[in-house]
């Protein structure tokens, strides 16, 4: 499993309330669905971090 480093985010009050009520609708975390709308942009924008070996 790849290694997760944790920073600081400074997001709008409002942008964050309607992240939560989707991560809910998803029984997904508010981390989580960051995670996942992020990567999914990676994705659509053909950016997408290369596999590690041990990520399989």
């Amino acid at each position: 499993m790849s290694k997760k480093k944790a920073f600081a985010l400074r997001i709008n009050e409002d942008m964050l309330k309607a992240i939560e009520k989707w991560a809910s609708d998803e029984f997904r975390s508010t981390n989580g669905q960051i995670e996942w709308m992020l990567m999914q942009s990676l994705k659509e924008a053909k950016r997408e971090p290369k596999k590690d070996k041990n990520d399989r």
